[in-house]
């Protein structure tokens, strides 16, 4: 969701991927899921796992939803304001069972176990908004929305680093308007940066992160746009949550798919899901199984009215 549509709590992205299919058939599961019915609380960011765990985020509260997509209802995780976290965006697992929630406004990244015992406390800054989260083997990346800085900790099995500045504003070929989704390459070599602009018309970006080279270049995208709020990265099929005019002086979403080269250098844009209403406002996305699924945040809706969904994307698969 890009910053001038709403206030800056609504202003957010999160990186989602999904590791592997779950073992339910898409037939016997269900198409919707209440992550809960309790009034403002605004989910966020999403995850699923390959055992078919879901984990949702909220932005208002900090308050962390688990479930299985095998069952329709998720249940509270990690309790709102739990550890000092008031607010969460981005969540990640990673192949050691870590859960990763980045702590948007609070400027700090969570780790947790599997269990939800806290393993670590990050601080990037003060003035910082931890929006989205990918992680490769031997660290974690953090997009920071209002800085235009991507972060980064060193990691291992049992060791979390501290975060420190891994691309600054000054290292873009143009400085941030809001960076929102992240996603890396399976060999952790690149990752994929959206920035969602100023709000003017083109200034919505992707960026190509060396993560070797720590240089940032602009991937030349065409046939639509990838300044996205989530992304999700599946070979050389790029997802992400996007945002349009309607033609009717107000807004919808939509997930466009795009194609990249084999350097990532260059991303067309060959398909786009049914949208979605303003008052919907999708965020971010996560692969389960043959689908895929977003958070209805309803972020820019007037009156958001519980409950609050994840539901599949319409069109796209």
């Amino acid at each position: 969701m890009t910053s001038f549509l709403a206030a800056a709590v609504a202003a957010l992205t999160v990186l989602t991927v999904a590791a592997g299919p779950s073992p339910i058939p898409d037939r016997e599961r269900p198409d919707s899921y209440v992550v809960t019915h309790e009034p403002d609380v605004r989910p966020e960011g999403v995850a699923v796992t390959a055992d078919g765990t879901i984990y949702v985020t909220s932005v208002t509260t900090g308050a962390v939803y688990r479930g299985d997509t095998a069952r329709p209802a998720l249940r509270p995780f990690l309790p709102a304001g739990g550890d000092g976290r008031t607010s969460a965006a981005g969540v990640r697992p990673d192949r050691n069972g870590r859960l990763f929630v980045a702590g948007w406004v609070t400027g700090t990244l969570f780790v947790h176990a599997p269990d939800g015992t806290l393993l670590a406390r990050r601080v990037a800054a003060t003035d910082a908004a931890l929006n989205d989260v990918a992680v490769t083997d031997d660290a974690v990346y953090v997009t920071d929305s209002a800085t235009g800085t991507v972060w980064r900790a060193p990691l291992d099995r049992t060791r979390i680093g501290d975060l420190t500045p891994w691309l600054t504003p000054a290292d873009f070929a143009a400085a941030p308007g809001f960076l929102n989704g992240i996603a890396v390459t399976p060999d952790g070599r690149y990752a994929l940066v959206a920035d969602q602009g100023t709000g003017e018309p083109g200034s919505e970006r992707l960026h190509r992160v060396d993560l070797r080279g720590r240089t940032a270049t602009v991937v030349r995208v065409s046939g639509g746009q990838m300044g996205a709020d989530g992304l999700l990265l599946e070979g050389d099929r790029l997802y992400g949550v996007v945002n349009f005019p309607d033609g009717h002086g107000g807004w919808s979403f939509a997930v466009n798919v795009a194609v990249l080269d084999a350097d990532r250098r260059t991303a067309r844009v060959v398909r786009q899901s049914r949208p979605a209403p303003l008052a919907q406002s999708p965020t971010t996305l996560a692969r389960d199984g043959g689908r895929l699924l977003w958070v209805n945040s309803q972020l820019n809706a007037e009156t958001p009215t519980p409950p609050f969904t994840v539901s599949e994307v319409p069109g796209v698969r």
